[in-house]
């Protein structure tokens, strides 16, 4: 019998799970351009935190890898249905947790702070300030990250995005994409 080595033996619940990459995105409020097309065409799933403004654009992103989105405060009832409020999950021996309205290190949002206790991810995602921040927070003992935001509505001065892979429990490569300066 050939030695087809002892991984071709592992149960799926087994095997060593592989990297991933993420693209990772919040406040496009119904704006997508083709640089957001080109900038995640190589990952293997897309995360908004909300505010995403319309089908559109969640359809864009459809089209270039599967979609882990919630709802933000500028979302109509009709993405409030189809989106959650509050995602959790995992990913390569990473717990996640994504909200819209999560405030920041020092100044969480009414209830986030609990929730973070409570939930205890490895990772906490947020949206709504638009402002990039990506942060050790011993508080809870996790990682925040606000990927900024991609859209052109709001007082940010850079549209901004974040790739990185998630590999063996880790966040790897993590960067920023400055898509254009707004006006």
């Amino acid at each position: 019998m050939p030695n087809l080595g002892c991984e071709c033996y592992l149960p799926s619940n087994l095997m060593p799970e592989s990297k991933i990459r993420i693209g990772l995105l919040s406040d496009t409020h119904g704006y997508w351009d083709n640089r957001m097309d080109h900038y995640l065409e190589s990952v293997d799933e897309i995360w908004h935190a909300g505010d995403i403004g319309s089908f559109t654009v969640l359809d864009a992103m459809a089209r270039i890898a599967p979609v882990k989105a919630v709802f933000g405060n500028i979302d109509d009832h009709k993405m409030r249905c189809e989106l959650p409020e509050t995602i959790e999950w995992e990913v390569n021996g990473l717990k996640f947790f994504m909200i819209h309205i999560g405030g920041r290190p020092g100044r969480y949002a009414s209830g986030v702070r609990r929730l973070l206790q409570e939930k205890q991810p490895d990772i906490f995602i947020c949206g709504h300030s638009h402002l990039l921040r990506v942060e050790k927070d011993t508080s809870w003992g996790g990682l925040y990250i606000n990927p900024g935001a991609a859209g052109k509505h709001g007082f940010h001065k850079v549209r901004t995005l974040l790739r990185f892979d998630v590999n063996s429990g880790i966040i790897e490569n993590l960067e920023v994409v400055e898509l254009e300066r707004v006006r």
